[in-house]
């Protein structure tokens, strides 16, 4: 991850350096471009004018990757790093006394929630970072227009992987006047990684490959949990300096596959994140090498060296055409910086993957020690 202004690439400074301090701002760009590093950026350059400015975000693990760069760049004051949930509940607190009212979906009460925000409105106009913007709701940036916050999202419509999202177009029509700033460089993956995830890019035109070399990405048959373990310890062993990230679809799944691993990982060497726990299983520390295990969900905004996903098999009963599952895997996919293997089990491939030529995905029957 970049450090300061000087270590972004040419294209990544010209965008910061190109946007105006005041009104909305809305960043675009595909995986790899360095979205979430430059809202880091974003927020300590506007922290720097004597304001504050919060970052938000919707993921927790991704806070955890983000806060310790924004407070190694930014001021000891001024700059704050918190999940969307987290900033609005403490925000209805200040005003109410209570947290904000929640709904069924696990968000909030939006009409009461920008009831409140008119009955009391902001006297200042406060500065607001928003990164993955496009996995959040319409009415959150509805209520962020209604305070006048002051408003940069970067976001990416292509990677919108939740229930709750928005387009662009409906961001920029709430955020009335939003200028747009579009990124075309990616700069995390392999030219072997981004052919791949191509495939599953939803919009008319897939970004440009980078340059950087790799392995071509490989699918695994696995004939049990116990072999998928087995091959993420052999890789792990055969690249100790390397960032593995293991992605499941289910919560039961990480904990097996944490439980075959731990027979032969240290605890330095291991480590797992569930969304909905407290704990062990709720902290990381995401620059350390070794194996991270966590679900799909929890993957948006990262990256690893290496990126498993041994699990395609579950997807079998989902349209392989539609929108929702090839933007999913369009995510996955380039998570990995240089080395990406997707597995499954059964006798037949994913319909998702069947279609995809060797020269673009090597396939191993089953994996064995």
């Amino acid at each position: 991850m970049a450090l300061d202004f000087l270590s972004l690439a040419p294209d990544q400074q010209d965008l910061l350096s190109g946007i105006p301090f005041d009104g909305h701002h809305l960043v675009t760009g595909p995986p790899g471009s360095g979205k979430s590093v430059l809202a880091v950026q974003r927020a300590v350059m506007l922290a720097l004018t004597g304001e504050p400015v919060t970052l938000l975000i919707r993921s927790n693990l991704l806070r955890q990757s983000l806060e310790p760069l924004a407070a190694e760049l930014g001021p000891d004051e001024g700059l704050e790093v918190s999940t969307v949930h987290r900033w609005l509940h403490a925000w209805h607190r200040a005003r109410t006394g209570t947290p904000a009212p929640r709904s069924d979906d696990g968000w909030f009460d939006w009409a009461a929630v920008i009831q409140q925000a008119a009955s009391t409105p902001m006297t200042t106009q406060p500065f607001l970072v928003i990164d993955e913007g496009q996995d959040l709701p319409t009415d959150f940036y509805r209520l962020c227009h209604l305070m006048g916050a002051r408003t940069t999202v970067f976001a990416d419509e292509y990677q919108r992987i939740t229930d709750t999202q928005s387009t662009l177009a409906e961001i920029a029509t709430i955020l009335a006047g939003a200028q747009r700033h579009d990124l075309t460089v990616t700069h995390r993956t392999t030219r072997q990684v981004a052919t791949l995830a191509a495939r599953f890019h939803v919009g008319r035109t897939p970004p440009n490959p980078p340059d950087r070399e790799g392995p071509v990405p490989s699918l695994h048959r696995y004939d049990s949990a116990q072999r998928v373990a087995a091959h993420v310890v052999e890789h792990t062993e055969a690249h100790p300096a390397h960032r593995v990230g293991v992605v499941l679809r289910h919560t039961r799944h990480q904990m097996d596959l944490v439980a075959r691993l731990e027979r032969c990982l240290s605890a330095s060497r291991l480590q797992a994140y569930v969304g909905d726990s407290t704990g062990r299983y709720r902290t990381l520390d995401l620059g350390r090498p070794g194996v991270t295990v966590l679900n799909r969900a929890s993957a948006k905004g990262l990256d690893f060296d290496t990126v498993f996903v041994p699990d395609t098999h579950l997807d079998a009963g989902d349209d392989p055409t539609g929108a929702g599952l090839r933007m999913l895997y369009y995510v996955l996919i380039t998570r990995a910086r240089t080395q990406l293997i997707l597995g499954y089990a059964g006798e037949t491939e994913p319909p998702l993957l069947a279609p995809v030529p060797p020269a673009d995905l090597v396939r191993v029957a089953d994996h064995r020690r």
